[in-house]
C-alpha cells in the first residue's frame, strides 16, 4: 500500500499546482466575477469536484493561487545574483507589473465588499507584504538601522505598486524604465 502512496500524492500535488495556476490566470484575464471554480477546473483540466476536492470554497482557491504565485515569485527573487542597484529595482517593479499583480488586484477587489474575503486577503497581503519589504532590503543590501532606510526601501515597494497601478490600463514601459532608473539613483544616495 505505500508503494501506492509515492505516485498517488505526486498526482494530487500535480492537480494542486495545476489549479493554482490556472487560479491566477483567470483571476487576472477574467476578474472575480468571470472566475468560479469551475472555470478554473476546465482551464487546469481537471474535474469540478477535483478542484473542490482540494479548494472547499472560492474563496480558498483564488487565495491560496495568489499566496502560491507569490512564494514562486519570491523564491525567484531569492535566486537572482547579486546585481546593481538599478536591477534591483527594476526586478522588484517586476512583481507589481505582471499576472500575479493583476490577479491579486482583482482579489483586493473583490474583498473590499465581501466580508469574509476581506479578512483572508488582508491577512495574506500583509504576509505577502512583510515578505517583499524583506526580499527588497536583501536585494538592496539595505541597514534599516539607519535613518531613513526603512521607509525608502518601503517607497520603493509603494511606487512599484502604483506603477503596477498604470500598467493595468497602458504599456507605459518607457517611462516606468525612466522612473527605476531615477529611483535606483535615490536609493544609491540614500543607502550609500
Amino acid at each position: 500500500m505505500a508503494a501506492l502512496t509515492g505516485p498517488k500524492q505526486d498526482r494530487s500535488r500535480a492537480t494542486r499546482q495545476r489549479l493554482l495556476e490556472a487560479a491566477v490566470s483567470c483571476l487576472a484575464e477574467h476578474g472575480w466575477a468571470g472566475s468560479t471554480v469551475a472555470v478554473v477546473a476546465e482551464r487546469a483540466g481537471v474535474s469540478r469536484g477535483a478542484a473542490q476536492h482540494h479548494f472547499p470554497t472560492r474563496e480558498d482557491l483564488f487565495t491560496a493561487a495568489v499566496e502560491y504565485v507569490a512564494e514562486e515569485r519570491s523564491q525567484a527573487l531569492r535566486e537572482l545574483p547579486a546585481t546593481g542597484r538599478q536591477e534591483a529595482v527594476a526586478a522588484l517593479v517586476d512583481l507589481f507589473t505582471g499576472p500575479l499583480f493583476r490577479a491579486a488586484l482583482h482579489l483586493w477587489v473583490a474583498a473590499s465588499d465581501q466580508e469574509p474575503l476581506r479578512a483572508r486577503v488582508t491577512e495574506l497581503e500583509a504576509r505577502v507584504g512583510r515578505e517583499s519589504h524583506r526580499m527588497a532590503v536583501e536585494l538592496l543590501g539595505a541597514d534599516e538601522s539607519r535613518p531613513g532606510v526603512r521607509e525608502s526601501v518601503q517607497g520603493l515597494l509603494d511606487m512599484a505598486r502604483g506603477l503596477g497601478l498604470a500598467t493595468l490600463l497602458t504599456d507605459d514601459r518607457a517611462r516606468r524604465d525612466r522612473v527605476v532608473a531615477q529611483w535606483a539613483r535615490i536609493l544609491d544616495e540614500t543607502l550609500g
